[in-house]
């Protein structure tokens, strides 16, 4: 039986847009460049389909320069697809364009309806609950609002809180297995993470924190070398990914797919 918080069978991507300079960003460090996220967004693909996983990729929308961060737009769990509520007026649009996709993948698709706003980037699945991270795009009404739904499911929600100046709540941690984070030491601190068994990212290497454990592969960002070196001693399998353009829109390995 497969583990549903990191062995899948199934992702969806979406191919970045030529609009992707109009993407949202905390900070303006330049405009990513289209070829060189396009070939890094390959290169993801292909990590994730070298585990005998199907990928479906969607086309790129112009109209949405945020799009290739599919992970927003929704949450997959065993029983069921929600379709999120996205905090950046800009991006709710993207949600609609998923939904059909999501509709095909499942039986049950459910959908927040507001008026609390939520994003799949503060959302963590772990082997015995949801962390769901209140941030400047997820409010307590979002959170509220999910947790109904995943209770009818038979989750088991919890509200944690996302550090001052962090985008998203996985910005600053991801799962490594059922019951393993890797964390930056800031998110740790805040307690959020008892119980379970927590690595650090290297200082300085913060920005590692977002990775996904995707069947035998952790797919991290590259550059991060002593985070990389601790995960190898760890047991973890490693595939990096070039994350630059993807991080000027504040974007990490998480953000770019839906996993199921």
């Amino acid at each position: 039986m497969l583990n549903p918080t990191f062995e899948f069978t199934r992702a969806i991507t979406r191919r970045p847009a030529s609009t992707i300079a109009q993407g949202l960003r905390a900070e303006d460090t330049g405009n990513p460049n289209l070829d060189t996220m396009l070939k890094a967004h390959a290169a993801y693909v292909s990590a994730l389909r070298s585990t005998g996983a199907e990928v479906i990729e969607l086309e790129p929308l112009e109209a949405y320069p945020d799009a290739q961060f599919v992970e927003d737009t929704a949450l997959c769990l065993p029983q069921g697809a929600i379709l999120m509520r996205p905090g950046a007026p800009s991006r709710l649009g993207e949600v609609a364009e998923m939904a059909p996709t999501l509709r095909v993948c499942y039986d049950d698709v459910r959908e927040i309806t507001g008026p609390g706003r939520i994003e799949g980037g503060d959302i963590l699945v772990t082997g015995k609950e949801i962390l769901v991270g209140r941030s400047d795009r997820t409010d307590a009404a979002g959170v509220a609002e999910l947790a109904e739904i995943a209770a009818e499911w038979g989750h088991t929600l919890r509200e944690v809180f996302t550090p001052e100046g962090v985008l998203h709540f996985k910005t600053d941690c991801s799962l490594m297995d059922a019951e393993t984070i890797l964390a930056t030491k800031r998110l740790d601190a805040s307690g959020c993470f008892e119980g379970y068994r927590v690595l650090h990212v290297a200082d300085g290497e913060e920005a590692a924190a977002n990775a996904i454990r995707f069947n035998n592969l952790v797919l991290m960002a590259a550059g991060f070398p002593r985070t990389a070196e601790m995960l190898d001693k760890a047991g973890f399998e490693i595939a990096e990914i070039d994350n630059t353009d993807c991080a000027k829109l504040d974007g990490g390995m998480s953000c770019l797919s839906l996993r199921f």
